[in-house]
């Protein structure tokens, strides 16, 4: 009946009752620790861009310069998208409840191309895993 109670460590809570074996210690090849630079604001300012700012700016200018040949070469100029993306909204705006028909019918359309592909990808990335 000498039960100690939740409360008998106190002072020392944080400290476990026995010491860690070999194999808890033991760092496997490749793997870091959960504290070595997880908490470092370069490192989260990384993790969130997907690298170092450098090479992260030096892809984003490689992608951006192969869609802009691409848009320039199908002579799509960027005033152009926006312009027609400010339409776009004007339509729908103009439009009040036929709004709603109209998005349906433009995901029908996407659909009709979107869907048959992912599926096509799927079966083919299914049937590849075997």
């Amino acid at each position: 009946m000498s039960d100690p109670g939740p409360f008998a460590n106190w002072p020392n809570l944080d400290k476990p009752d026995r010491a860690p074996t070999p194999s808890e210690t033991q760092k496997l090849p490749g793997s870091t620790e959960a504290n070595d630079d997880i908490m470092t604001p370069g490192n989260s300012f990384e993790n969130f861009l997907g690298g170092s700012p450098f090479n992260v700016f030096v892809k984003l200018l490689f992608i951006s310069l192969v869609v802009g040949a691409l848009l320039m070469w199908l002579e799509l100029r960027p005033i152009d998208i926006l312009h027609g993306v400010q339409r776009f909204f004007d339509r729908i705006y103009a439009m009040g409840f036929d709004a709603v028909r109209t998005i349906f019918e433009y995901v029908a359309a996407g659909a009709v191309i979107v869907v048959p592909i992912w599926l096509l990808l799927r079966l083919l990335n299914f049937s590849g895993k075997r």
